[in-house]
This record gives C-alpha cells, sequence and structure tokens, in this order.
C-alpha cells in the first residue's frame, strides 16, 4: 500500500467519524428533546405588534424580525438536532474534499509549471 492510499483511507475513516460523531449527537438531542408544547401567546405573533413593527420600520424591519426569530430558533429544541446533522455531514464533506490528496498526474503538473 503506497503512502496515497493510506492518505486516502485515513481521510475516509476521518470523516465517517466526523459523521458518525455529529449524527449521534444529534439523535441524541432530537430525543432528549419532547415534542414541542403546545404554542401560547406570543406578543411577537400578534397582528398588532407586526403592524407596529411595519409602521415603524417597513417591510425591512418586520423581514429582518423575522430571519433573526427563525434564525434564534434553529439552535433550540429539536430543530438543534436537524441543525447539528446538516452541520456534521457539511464537515464531513468539506473535510473529505480538503483533504483528499491530488492524484500524482496532477502535481506532476504542477511541478513541471513551476520549473
Amino acid at each position: 500500500m503506497n503512502s496515497r492510499t493510506g492518505a486516502k483511507a485515513r481521510v475516509r475513516r476521518v470523516s465517517r467519524a466526523i459523521l458518525v460523531v455529529g449524527l449521534a449527537a444529534a439523535a441524541v438531542i432530537y430525543f432528549v428533546n419532547g415534542p414541542p408544547n403546545a404554542p401560547g401567546f406570543e406578543l411577537e405573533e400578534s397582528k398588532k405588534y407586526l403592524r407596529e413593527m411595519e409602521v415603524v420600520g417597513g417591510k425591512a424591519n418586520l423581514l429582518a424580525t423575522q430571519l433573526r426569530h427563525w434564525f434564534d430558533g434553529l439552535w433550540h429544541g429539536r430543530s438543534l438536532a436537524f441543525t447539528v446533522a446538516v452541520i456534521s455531514v457539511l464537515a464531513a464533506l468539506a473535510y473529505e474534499f480538503l483533504a483528499t490528496p491530488l492524484p500524482a498526474s496532477a502535481r506532476g503538473d504542477a511541478a513541471r509549471d513551476d520549473a
């Protein structure tokens, strides 16, 4: 087994480990956080509040507030589990893409161009 094959196998093992650990953490988060409670009254969702937000800051203020609430919601409860799962998949793909060694022909072409 040459060094390039060994490096590719190591990259695969590490990326699989990232994926397994991330998905296991996401599963634990999902099952620890039970189903969401019945929604109660929230001032931010009332029509009067939304109208006042639009009057004071315009549509941009309303959209920015809704975007902030959506982003804040990604880090709580069961949606956190999905966020962790997506981040772990992206991290494993990024590691595999960035750590995979180049083929010998690509390295040889680059060495000839530098000379």
